[in-house]
Order: C-alpha cells, then structure tokens, then sequence
C-alpha cells in the first residue's frame, strides 16, 4: 500500500478559506474534516478524509 501524503493545518485551511479560529470551532462541534492529532500535538490530515468531508458538505446543501 502506498503512503499517502498528510496536510498540515496551514494547507487545510488555505484550501478551505478559512481562518484557524474558525476552524478549531467547526472542530469543536465535531463538523471539521477528520484529523490525527500527533505527539506534539499538531494536527495531519489524509487528503481521502478532506475530499469526504467536501462531499458531505456538498451533498447536504443539495
């Protein structure tokens, strides 16, 4: 199985348009794409739980 490259934060939230306080509230609601939170506490992201996540929000706007 390849490896599939992990997006920081800062790549998420310029692909989102969207402020890093705005996201940590959208997190705290539970409505933020799915991230695992490292050791040193920053978080990763796989690009198939970020293109998950955009297929939810389109679906539930249709």
């Amino acid at each position: 199985m390849a490896s599939q490259r992990k997006l920081k934060l800062c790549e998420v939230l310029e692909e989102l348009d969207m402020s890093r306080s705005a996201f940590y509230r959208m997190r705290a609601r539970g409505q933020a794409p799915k991230g695992v939170k490292l050791p040193n506490g920053q978080l990763r992201f796989r690009r198939a739980d970020i293109d998950a996540w955009w297929a939810a929000c389109e679906k539930d706007t249709h």
